[in-house]
């Protein structure tokens, strides 16, 4: 589905990724991992067309992503679903769900496929004429993701999606990430809370200083002693 081959990318003159390589099926969870600054959302960034490719390949179903403007790459069903929710505040929920229907495809059905979120997420069906900004963190997730699916993808990118919430809305996110799958939505999942993120990935690949360091299966990396000491605290 998702083959990236030697993907470096810059910020100006300051090069953040290197020489980077992965792979995501159809019907994966894969997670990137690393600490702050290892390019996790630079990744997602180039992925979504929001950062250019400086040398290296990246393949959607055999689609050139490189050429590719952002919202040509939404058409093939990629979405980004970034770090923070960017949400509109002073336009309501519905408002905000609407705005991710915005390609020709996804307009088409956008009744349809909002009955469909709010059937995934009955709290935003209840809060869809509340405005966006007075939204609890977990609400705001919730709908930042909503406004994703609105887009109908088949590869969903979720930035760091437990970022500040309770354990009680964590536990509640994941919950949310391993129903979409269920569901035949492949995610590329970006993660600070790198156990919740290795426990429901099939894959994971491990980025340090802008290059993949590790890679194998959620539990192989759990298990991985330099994982352990360097991001579990084990």
């Amino acid at each position: 589905m998702l083959s990236v081959d030697g993907l470096s990318a810059a910020y100006g003159r300051v090069t953040t990724l290197w020489d980077v390589s992965f792979t995501v099926a159809e019907g994966e969870i894969v997670t990137l991992i690393g600490s702050n600054g290892a390019g996790k959302t630079t990744t997602l960034r180039v992925l979504s067309g929001l950062l250019p490719v400086r040398t290296g390949s990246v393949q959607f179903d055999g689609h050139d992503l490189s050429r590719l403007r952002s919202d040509q790459i939404v058409g093939l069903g990629i979405v980004h679903v970034p770090e923070g929710r960017l949400l509109w505040p002073r336009l309501s929920v519905e408002e905000n769900l609407i705005l991710g229907a915005y390609l020709p495809k996804a307009k088409a059905k956008r009744k349809e496929n909002l009955e469909r979120v709010f059937a995934q997420f009955p709290t935003l069906r209840e809060r869809r004429n509340q405005l966006a900004g007075t939204l609890s963190g977990g609400e705001r997730q919730m709908c930042a993701i909503a406004r994703g699916l609105m887009s109908v993808p088949r590869l969903l990118m979720l930035d760091e999606p437990s970022l500040g919430l309770s354990p009680r809305l964590v536990g509640e996110i994941f919950q949310t990430i391993l129903g979409l799958h269920e569901l035949g939505i492949t995610v590329l999942l970006v993660e600070q809370n790198v156990h919740r993120a290795l426990e429901i990935a099939q894959r994971g690949y491990v980025l340090e200083l802008g290059r993949v360091a590790k890679s194998g299966s959620g539990q192989q990396l759990l298990a991985d002693p330099h994982v352990k000491a360097a991001y579990l605290g084990l």
